[in-house]
This record gives C-alpha cells, structure tokens and sequence, in this order.
C-alpha cells in the first residue's frame, strides 16, 4: 500500500474580477484535480515553474490547507478526518529558508527537542519521549550528530551558524518525532551549489538511515532527478506527467518538461 494517496484534489481561491457586467466572482484554481501517491521509502520529486502549486499540494498533503474537494490518505487515514491528530507525528515539513524556520530566541538545544516537548504535553500517557534535561540533551545530541553538527551547537543560536548549518538544524529538529514522511520544499534554493549539494547527500544518507518517505520540491529538474525515484511535473496547478526518474528525463513526453529540463544545467558530478 502507499503511504501517500492523492485522490482528485484541487484547492481554489474565490476571488472577484471586473468585467462589462461589473465584478463578477470566479474560482481561481491554484491545484486542479491532482491525483497521486508516493511509495513507502521513495522519494517522489514534485517539480515545475514558481505558481505552479507545488507547495500549495505539499501544504495540503500535510494538512496546513484543506484542499476544496477530493481526499488525501497518509497511511490510509485521511488527512483533515476526525484521527488527523495521530499523523502529526508521521509527516514533518523542511521549508525553503531556514533562517525564517528557526526562532532567532532559541538555543539550538531547544530547536531541535521543540517537537518532543510539544508532542509530549499533547500524549501525557505515551512512553518513550523523556523531556527530562538529560533526555532532551541526549536526543538533541544524537539528532545534530545525524545531521553533521557537534554538540557544542546546543547552547548557541541560529545567527551564530552558517545557511547550511541553519538548514541542517531544520532537518534535525523535523526528524525529532521519528516521522515517516518529510516534506522538502525547496530546502537547497536558499544555499550556494557546494552547500546545497552537502544538504542534499545528507538527505539521501538520512533516507537510507531512517527508512524515510520524501516529498521533494523543487524548480531544478536536475536536482530533481539527482535525488528522486519518480518526478511528477507541474504546470498551472496541474499534474502533467509522472514517470520513472531516469526515464522521464530521459524521453519526457510533454514540452513543458523539455522546457524545464532545458532550463537548468546540470549538477557538477551528476
């Protein structure tokens, strides 16, 4: 079984525009009918042009936008359904800039055990999360040694790291709760070629490690298909082909992926 479905989800914005008539309100549809689904231990890399809806999908898969109609299933419960409570710990997000990720008050220590505290106080009666200091210490310890980082990180602040180490605290604080799924949304774009080439080697060794399912977002189809299973393309909101990775680079059946893989050069070594 997959672990994530997509069954016809479209999400549209209401939104008023002026004609002879007068205003007159229409949909604007920013996904449209998109149906899907990521293996258990893939990576599935969601790509195409900015407004293309690509985040707008992830967010709903991750159940931060209700979708206006169709259904998404993650590990056959449906996200926004009555049990959406328990995938919350199954599924994590690594955004785009991870300046704007990290709160600029914290010390690492607290970035990274944020989740365990958090996810601690909503499950009062569930074993295996110590929110003790040493607990905390030893988790956020082994979590920044997964990610490349030292534990002399833990009592220092986001400012005081580089973009890369900032990006590797995002990615050690969404691995806390030992989630199944993450979500990568365009999580190197903020980062120069060297850097983000570490971060994206650091995630497939983090996939083989942990098991873990990836949603990987970008505009770069080569990046996209250095570290991705399948490609599914976006244009204008809409699925237009899915397809083996190599394959669909390989022969691409639509233009628009020929424009996309036209676009950007590829990576250094790939």
């Amino acid at each position: 079984m997959a672990l994530v479905e997509v069954e016809a989800v479209s999400k549209n914005y209401p939104r008023r525009k002026a004609g002879w008539s007068g205003l007159r309100h229409e949909d604007h549809f920013v996904v449209r009918e998109v149906s899907l689904t990521i293996a258990r231990g893939e990576t599935l890399g969601l790509v195409g042009e900015s407004g293309s809806g690509k985040s707008t999908l992830a967010r709903m898969i991750l159940g931060l936008v209700e979708p206006t109609s169709g259904r998404i299933l993650v590990n056959g419960v449906e996200v926004g359904g009555h049990r959406t409570q328990g995938l919350r710990r199954q599924m994590q997000p690594v955004f785009q800039d991870p300046s704007a990720a990290l709160d600029p008050r914290m010390r690492v220590l607290d970035i990274v055990t944020e989740p365990l505290v958090i996810h601690r106080k909503g499950h009062s009666k569930e074993a295996g999360i110590d929110t003790s200091r040493a607990g905390l210490r030893s988790a956020a310890r082994e979590l920044l040694t997964s990610v490349g980082l030292d534990e002399s990180a833990m009592s220092r602040y986001p400012h005081e790291f580089s973009g890369g180490q900032r990006q590797r605290i995002n990615i050690a604080r969404a691995l806390a709760l030992k989630p199944q799924f993450v979500v990568l949304d365009e999580p190197v774009s903020a980062l120069d070629v060297s850097v983000g080439a570490q971060i994206v080697n650091l995630l497939r060794t983090l996939q083989r490690e942990h098991g873990l399912t990836y949603l990987f977002i970008s505009h770069s189809m080569p990046l996209v298909r250095y570290l991705s299973t399948r490609i599914a393309v976006m244009e204008r909101g809409r699925l237009v082909e899915t397809g083996e990775a190599e394959e669909l680079c390989a022969r691409p059946r639509e233009s628009y992926t020929r424009q996309l893989l036209a676009a950007t050069p590829e990576l250094a070594g790939s």
